[in-house]
């Protein structure tokens, strides 16, 4: 298999990762998560937002859950973001929806990971769709800067 952008970038910063495929379309995170036999509560999604004209953030939250947009406002250091539209999603990031990674990205936007992460092993996308990285929050912060915080509804 062609290694992704998301690869290459744990690899450079010497992280660890494993990679797991599945076949299908882009299935919803919960879908993916049964699929590969992984707790959904350890796989996580990439969501990408905008703050204030043309500030772009990135939030990374288990498949379960929803993006809390004040408590990710508050993170950003904005008065509020609201979800990137789907159709700027790919120009924006080089991402599909269902294949987007926080690694790898065009441009690198400020990285916020839901506090979960730090609890061990995380599934994430490698950067296209049928493709998941098996890896910690650690080699993730070791490859970019990203910050933990509270990010779900209750």
């Amino acid at each position: 298999m062609e290694k992704t952008n998301a690869m290459r970038i744990l690899e450079r910063a010497g992280a660890e990762y494993k990679v797991h495929t599945y076949e299908g379309g882009a299935l919803s995170g919960k879908e993916v998560a049964a699929v590969l036999g992984q707790d959904p509560e350890r796989a996580f999604k990439t969501l990408v937002t905008v703050g204030s004209p043309r500030k772009y953030y990135v939030f990374v939250i288990p498949v379960a859950a929803e993006l809390d947009l004040k408590k990710a406002a508050k993170a950003a250091g904005e008065k509020s973001v609201e979800m990137l539209p789907q159709k700027e999603l790919f120009p924006l990031t080089g991402y599909v929806h269902g294949g987007c990674s926080p690694l790898g990205m065009k441009k690198l936007f400020p990285t916020f990971f839901h506090e979960t992460a730090k609890d061990g092993p995380l599934m994430m996308s490698a950067g296209k769709v049928g493709v998941q990285l098996e890896t910690t929050f650690e080699a993730v912060k070791s490859a970019i800067p990203a910050g933990l915080c509270d990010l779900i509804r209750s």
